[in-house]
């Protein structure tokens, strides 16, 4: 059993589509009145049918009241990242604090090449992300005395003005499942973000994730508890339970409270834009859950 201690957090995953152009919005407004915590969207720039991610974001920012948003996960290649920092803390003061970072090292390298931006190698692009974060909190630490001198193989700065900070402590997630990514972020991040469709051997992958994170965190000097795990799900509203995330909320709210308790998991994102499905989701099983963690915790 391993439970990090973390608040549970419940978000979606919304599809950042560009027709019906505001499909994505009314997804994103419709999470906000139902009380979830988070909205988040992928990012790839170089897919037409999608909408720019960051523009949407802050769409959202100013449509929506009290969630929490991000990146699920923004692609770094194509987003330098000290602009980045500076968005983000940005729209992080417009909104009273309410945007968080989710980072990725770059999939999909013939889109991101066909942009104009160098391909990488598995390794080139994890050092790159390294660095990327050295430099997003370099900026964000404002009232660090001069300016910002960064000599990366990847990124440079030479000077470059620090601030703004953001208006509260802003998490850098970041998208992983390799070891070597995984041992960064037990390092160097706030949170890893996987989705449950991609973890080997279904949800009992996330212990591998969670051993190199928790081995890098220690080595570090940094508590495990340190770095919030997230996860991306999806899964099917139904009468009758065949399956894990397939039956009924109060099933779904078991599910999500053992992988709570057994992995540490303390945000679960659900792929959807659905405003039923995630009606559902906020008022059924996100307090279910939450009940039954906190039964377990006390």
């Amino acid at each position: 059993m391993t439970d990090y201690g973390h608040d549970l957090l419940f978000g979606v995953f919304v599809t950042p589509t560009a027709e019906p152009v505001r499909q994505a919005v009314d997804a994103a407004v419709a999470a906000d009145r139902a009380g979830l915590d988070l909205v988040t969207f992928q990012d790839h720039p170089y897919v037409t049918r999608l909408a720019d991610t960051w523009t949407l974001m802050s769409y959202v920012a100013a449509r929506t009241e009290r969630i929490r948003i991000s990146g699920n996960v923004l692609s770094l290649p194509m987003r330098p990242p000290a602009v980045l920092a500076r968005s983000h803390a940005a729209l992080d003061r417009l909104t009273d604090g309410r945007i968080e970072m989710g980072l990725g090292a770059g999939a999909f390298w013939d889109g991101i090449e066909g942009m104009g931006q160098r391909r990488l190698t598995p390794g080139q692009a994890v050092d790159a992300l390294d660095e990327a974060i050295q430099v997003v909190r370099e900026v964000w630490d404002a009232d660090a005395p001069g300016g910002i001198r960064f000599d990366g193989e990847y990124y440079r700065l030479a000077g470059a003005k620090r601030g703004p900070a953001p208006a509260h402590d802003m998490s850098i997630w970041v998208g992983a499942y390799k070891p070597r990514m995984l041992r960064l972020i037990g390092r160097a991040a706030d949170g890893v973000l996987p989705s449950l469709s991609y973890l080997p051997g279904g949800i009992g992958g996330y212990a591998e994730i969670n051993r190199h994170i928790d081995g890098a965190a220690v080595e570090a000097g940094r508590e495990p508890a340190a770095v919030r795990r997230l996860l991306n799900i999806d899964g099917t509203f139904a009468a009758a339970g065949t399956g894990f995330l397939e039956g009924p909320p109060e099933q779904w709210a078991e599910d999500l409270a053992g992988v709570a308790l057994g992995h540490g998991v303390s945000t679960f994102i659900l792929a959807t834009d659905d405003p039923t499905v995630i009606a559902t989701y906020a008022g059924e099983v996100a307090p279910a859950t939450r009940e039954l963690v906190a039964a377990e915790r006390h």
